[in-house]
């Protein structure tokens, strides 16, 4: 079996950066730096999978450094190539514009497929988390009421186990209504400390309109550790934040309850089109809410049998269409799933 522990240590960062500069320095082609770019960036490539198995927060943050400066390099050669193809074009190629247009077709530029919007949120919560030194995980979306509702502290009376807020094969077995149950399934697997964040697609019977869908995706943060505090919540998040929205936003926090978590808080971040002014995406409050927080409740540790007096913990949760629909101004929720190629083609 591999360890993966020692795979993660032996990847030099340094070493693999210089490495991978030169290969972007050498290539003369699109292919050719299309082929490096996949090589040393690519989901298989040795940094991609030192990143997914890192277990320590300073060499995640070594390994992303050197990913960050490989994608720029990346970005630059592609752009230099890229204008050198043009000008070559521009003097060995000639249109004739008296044609009819209908015989330039061959010629005219084909349309390539681009990533859906959840896609590249997904993808951008994943490469901040790796980097964060996090492990990344989705487990089954079909899920006992044990860890759906039990396990989360989830009372006998709270609306979520009624049948009209959540959608039930039997008694027993629904279909998950957030990604929290991976969190206890990690928890019974390992000890601490754990440092993850599980992604995935969650349901609940919502009635469908601008702001609600039956099918949506989260993603969910859990940190367990010896002396984690509020601090390392606020300033996570507060990270996590300006990394989606960019870096001069501002983060709140307002008390709230969760059934997970004891205390428990609301984020909000600065408005991203206002600024904190005020406008109708953040309803002229200047800040807009993204999910739930707070510290593990100690009644999650025991249901592991853990002892409460030894570790502490913090949880947080956000939906992924929600934080698309913020970055690119959406909204209507539902066009995420009408597969128009008009909404699609945009992003």
């Amino acid at each position: 079996m591999l360890d993966r522990d020692r795979y993660s240590r032996r990847v030099d960062a340094k070493a693999l950066q210089e490495e991978a500069l030169a290969a972007v320095a050498r290539a003369t082609t699109l292919v050719e730096l299309d082929e490096a770019r996949v090589k040393y960036l690519g989901r298989s490539s040795e940094l991609k999978l030192a990143l997914r198995q890192v277990r320590d927060r300073e060499s995640g943050m070594a390994l992303n450094a050197a990913r960050e400066a490989i994608e720029q390099a990346v970005a630059s050669r592609q752009a230099g190539l890229e204008r050198a193809e043009l000008d070559a074009k521009l003097s060995s190629e000639r249109v004739d514009v008296t044609l009819p247009a209908g015989l330039l077709g061959p010629l005219r530029p084909r349309r390539r497929g681009s990533l859906h919007p959840s896609t590249q949120v997904r993808r951008d919560v994943e490469d901040i988390f790796l980097g964060l030194g996090y492990e990344v995980v989705d487990d089954r979306e079909v899920e006992t009421t044990r860890y759906n509702f039990d396990a989360l502290g989830f009372p006998p009376w709270h609306p979520a186990r009624s049948p009209r807020a959540s959608l039930f094969l039997d008694d027993e077995t629904v279909l998950r209504t957030e990604t929290s149950p991976a969190q206890i399934h990690k928890m019974e697997a390992q000890r601490p400390p754990i440092y993850m964040v599980s992604i995935g697609r969650v349901y609940r019977r919502d009635t469908i309109d601008a702001t609600h869908f039956p099918i949506f995706h989260q993603f969910e943060g859990l940190a367990i550790d010896r002396g984690i505090t509020m601090g390392d919540l606020k300033g996570t998040l507060l990270y996590v934040m300006r990394q989606l929205y960019g870096p001069e936003r501002e983060v709140r926090f307002r008390t709230h309850y969760f059934p997970f978590t004891e205390p428990s808080m609301e984020p909000d971040v600065s408005c991203f089109d206002c600024d904190g002014a005020g406008c109708r995406i953040c309803k002229h409050s200047g800040w807009i809410e993204m999910g739930g927080s707070g510290m593990v409740d100690p009644y999650l540790y025991e249901f592991v049998g853990w002892d409460p007096e030894e570790y502490t913990g913090f949880a947080f949760g956000m939906g992924i269409e929600r934080t698309a629909q913020l970055r690119h101004g959406i909204d209507d929720i539902r066009t995420f799933w009408d597969n128009d190629l008009r909404f699609l083609r945009q992003f």
